[in-house]
């Protein structure tokens, strides 16, 4: 297994906010209401830091390793293009669901897995 993968790993499962904790999530299904959310905010979780600026770009850390990318919306998804540490994580078109100050990105269009982050 790959260092980076590994951490990966560790980082998901050191992460231990359970799903149920996430106060009512609403679907978030158009563009201004999602960068009414992340504008000025960092999204977290366990050794991961991203910024979504509403210009179309992602930046950050994922453990030690730079993340950047590009995204827009699309059909009432988030659609990113992401590299993380050199490596090519692709395009993903993710719904995305919020209360606030906690937000959920589902992958493949709300069928794939599930990433959550705090806003602050």
């Amino acid at each position: 297994m790959s260092n980076r993968l590994f951490v990966a790993a560790a980082a998901l499962a050191a992460w231990v906010l359970p799903q149920a904790a996430m106060a009512e999530l609403k679907r978030i299904e158009n563009k201004s209401e999602f960068v009414q959310l992340v504008q000025g905010k960092t999204l977290s979780r366990p050794l991961v830091r991203l910024t979504v600026t509403p210009d179309g770009k992602i930046t950050g850390r994922g453990a030690t390793w730079d993340v950047t990318g590009s995204w827009d919306w699309k059909n009432g998804f988030f659609c990113r293009d992401l590299n993380w540490g050199g490596d090519d994580l692709g395009y993903n078109c993710q719904a995305v669901l919020a209360n606030g100050s906690e937000m959920r990105f589902i992958a493949d269009q709300g069928a794939g897995q599930s990433a959550d982050f705090r806003l602050r």
